[in-house]
């Protein structure tokens, strides 16, 4: 008998701990799961992003390992972005080709909001969500002298705290 296929779009949080539960339930054997994250490294905790400016390195953040998921049986599909969703044919879509699916699970996580204002574009304004945005963060501070953070909430502070680590001084407007 052939197995059934799961796809879950995210390799968030969510989906990480999504596939924790799934692969350690009964029945999780009967199918073949294939993950897609939009991002090039494993899942990782968010709540600790902050760690990563003071010396925590991806690995130190990271919710698994490859290894990790190759003995659950996944294949995961980094940095690769569903891009179309046919939930009538139960197929997806991907730079790299389509895929069809049995069960499908959206762990897609959320976007940050950039408010309109003069300057959103700008190449040194960034936003704080991801480890990409780090690395960006931490490359332009090398040229800079001073940072402004929009939003003076928990993640706020913590991102005015990493660009006071970075030797810059730190601006919240909330």
């Amino acid at each position: 008998m052939s197995k059934k296929t799961l796809i879950v779009i995210g390799n968030g949080m969510v989906g990480h701990h999504f596939l924790e539960q799934f692969v350690a339930s009964p029945g999780a054997a009967e199918y073949d799961i294939l993950v897609f994250g939009e991002e090039k490294q494993l899942a990782y905790d968010r709540v600790h992003l902050s760690e990563y400016f003071t010396g925590s390195t991806h690995a130190d953040l990271a919710m698994g390992t490859a290894d990790w998921y190759s003995a659950q049986g996944v294949e995961l599909r980094l940095d690769e972005s569903v891009t179309t969703l046919n939930r009538d044919r139960k197929r997806v879509t991907t730079p790299k080709g389509e895929y069809g699916y049995d069960e499908l699970v959206l762990a897609t996580g959320s976007f940050p909001f950039v408010p309109p204002i003069e300057g959103r574009e700008h190449p040194h304004c960034f936003v704080y969500r991801t480890l990409d945005d780090l690395d960006a963060i931490r490359a332009s501070a090398r040229e800079g002298k001073s940072g402004v953070v929009v939003g003076g909430g928990l993640l706020g502070l913590e991102a005015a705290n990493a660009l006071t680590n970075l030797g810059l001084q730190a601006h919240v407007v909330e």
